[in-house]
């Protein structure tokens, strides 16, 4: 397909939609996402549509049967490391940008170094308790990351109980802050998926917007 679509036929096609003053500043962005699950792999998706310039993917599992359901993966992945899954679809969407994937497991002593001058940070991790761990060590330790994390998606209940909250200067919530799966006990495609939406919403805000997020 790279031989048949031009990078300047996507740049103009993009600009259509975007404007080519937002469409420059999507291509020149950058954007890491930690964890590519339900969240974080629909992040992914929504980041390449958008044209962000240059992405960071990282996360160390590989996708299972379970995953298909509400991830942004076909039966033909499963076995394969998540991190190249992911890449593979954002060339078929658009094979000009750039994709940075490691395959490693997030903890609290990489997790800087593993960042490196990304800015813009998508969270995506299942469990409550590495969130917290991440997001503090990732604010406490540098002054210039912005995060973006989920919070509360399970369930069927409300896609418009989900919401965008900023807390502080650098963390945005989304999601409904209640329904974890320990609460609701199961994790359904569209409330995931939408929460997915608002965290890439928030990072076309970043970019868009100098920095200011309409909540």
């Amino acid at each position: 397909m790279a031989d048949i679509i031009t990078r300047e036929e996507i740049k103009k096609a993009l600009e259509i939609r975007h404007t080519k003053e937002g469409q420059a500043k999507l291509t020149n962005s950058k954007v890491a996402i930690m964890g590519l699950g339900g969240l974080g792999s629909n992040i992914a998706i929504a980041c390449a549509r958008m044209g962000i310039g240059e992405m960071l993917l990282v996360d160390f599992d590989v996708v299972d049967i379970t995953n298909i359901f509400r991830q942004n993966y076909r039966l033909e992945h499963i076995g394969r490391y998540k991190t190249e899954c992911i890449k593979e679809e954002i060339s078929e969407i658009n094979p000009y940008l750039k994709v940075n994937t490691i395959n490693t497991r997030i903890t609290r002593k990489n997790v800087l170094e593993i960042l490196g001058d990304y800015k813009i940070i998508c969270e995506a991790f299942d469990k409550g308790e590495t969130k917290s761990e991440i997001i503090d060590e990732i604010l406490s330790k540098s002054e210039d990351k912005i995060i973006i994390s989920g919070n509360g998606m399970a369930g069927i209940k409300s896609v418009n109980l989900i919401r965008t909250r900023q807390f502080g200067d650098r963390l945005y919530i989304c999601g409904d802050l209640e329904n974890g799966i320990e609460i609701e006990g199961t994790l359904m495609s569209p409330r995931v998926s939408a929460c997915a939406m608002h965290q890439a919403n928030v990072v076309a805000n970043l970019i868009l917007s100098d920095g200011k997020v309409d909540l």
